[in-house]
């Protein structure tokens, strides 16, 4: 089912898979960031709406479509080397370009865990054979990626894992089951976390795989959340025999290959300044209909919301393209402030926050998982305690 639903979606073109571009990697950034305004200036109509890190499944074909044209013309893989389908330019270039895919409001990538996860992570611990194998197809559109962490029993703490990697040979056998995949049903590769040594302590016993999504006894089930959609997937995994060239990094040391990808993906903000001027920008407009209707204490707690959002805003402009572990602080940051906000809107609209046509029932719904996706509420403070304020680790049980 999950095959056919990617052979309808995908609809593999091979147009557009060429690199059609300048190869001049002593561009400035002024000009580089010049031209890119001028080139979405005129190909932002062929661009789906700006849907953040994660290609929506009603949106595949648009964003297969979209990142093809964007490979076409040197787009894709700014700061990747040439040998790979890259431009060769810098971190900055590459920050620069998201940048200008921010203002014109259109995504800057296919998605976050194929460009910034999978290809990340291939560039820093791949194989020559691997990084030639995945990383052209990366950008030019031609495999899409979902990431395979999480479980059931295993979220807040991914070191608790427990899907098997078992080595057979020349090949290892998986088992198990992998929750909240983004992308798994559309998905032709995944980044997967697996147990290989359940001797070892829970840390040091797992790799880290590149994994075909096609192979046999593979199974994806979409979750339906209580909002009524279905954005998320679970994936099982019935001995699936996956050949030993999959593995990325050594073998019992995923842990650390995975920490990497998880600091790309969270580094991977620099715009977050531009989206935090639009949630306020929305946040205004949604209490301004309120008017002279709220309360003094009413108009005090949307006073709190909005000035904390001007200080995330501010904070928000000093992260640059390198990511750091201050990157939790805005994370907790708007994660909190979307939370209150909802709760504040619903308020406000009192009953027909209780209707599902009503704006403010569906942000109700949908913010809890806020506090969940990219690294939970609890995790964040933990990092901030730990690692910016230097408090005592959390004790091990």
């Amino acid at each position: 089912m999950c095959a056919e639903y990617r052979a309808k979606a995908r609809v593999r073109e091979t147009a557009g898979t060429t690199m059609d571009a300048p190869s001049n990697t002593d561009e400035s950034l002024v000009d580089f960031e010049t031209r890119a305004t001028a080139w979405l200036g005129e190909h932002a109509g062929q661009a789906p709406p700006d849907y953040g890190a994660i290609l929506p499944p009603d949106l595949v074909a648009r964003g297969i479509a979209w990142q093809r044209l964007l490979y076409h013309h040197g787009w894709a893989g700014i700061d990747w080397p040439i040998r790979f389908g890259g431009r060769g330019l810098t971190v900055d270039h590459r920050a620069a370009w998201v940048r200008a895919c921010a203002i014109a409001g259109v995504p800057a990538f296919i998605n976050m865990v194929g460009v910034v996860l999978a290809g990340g992570s291939t560039m820093l611990f791949g194989t020559d054979e691997q990084k030639s194998e995945h990383l052209r197809p990366i950008i030019a559109a031609d495999r899409v990626w979902c990431q395979l962490f999480s479980e059931p029993g295993a979220g807040s703490d991914l070191a608790g894992l427990t899907t098997k990697a078992t080595a057979d040979g020349d090949s290892f056998i998986v088992s198990g089951q992998k929750v909240w995949c983004s992308g798994g049903r559309y998905s032709d590769w995944g980044i997967l976390m697996a147990r290989t040594d359940p001797e070892a302590s829970k840390h040091r016993g797992i790799s880290f795989f590149l994994f075909d999504m096609s192979l046999p006894g593979v199974t994806v089930r979409p979750l339906r959340q209580m909002t009524g959609e279905a954005e998320f997937d679970e994936v099982f995994f019935d001995d699936v025999r996956m050949p030993a060239t999959a593995l990325l990094g050594p073998l019992h040391g995923g842990w650390g290959v995975g920490m990497a990808t998880l600091t790309n993906e969270r580094g991977s903000i620099g715009t977050a300044s531009i989206s935090m001027t639009r949630r306020m920008d929305s946040m205004i407009d949604g209490f301004r209909s309120a008017g002279s209707s709220l309360g003094a204490v009413q108009r005090e707690q949307v006073i709190g919301i909005l000035s904390r959002g001007r200080a995330l805003t501010m904070l928000a402009s000093r992260q640059g393209p390198v990511a750091s572990t201050a990157a939790s602080l805005l994370k907790l940051g708007v994660t909190e402030l979307m939370f209150d906000s909802a709760n504040q809107r619903a308020s406000i609209s009192g009953p027909a926050a209780m209707l599902s046509d009503d704006p403010a029932a569906k942000g109700l719904l949908t913010a809890p998982g806020g506090r969940i996706a990219g690294g939970t509420t609890q995790i964040q403070r933990n990092l901030i305690g730990e690692r910016l304020l230097g408090l005592p680790s959390e004790p091990k049980g």
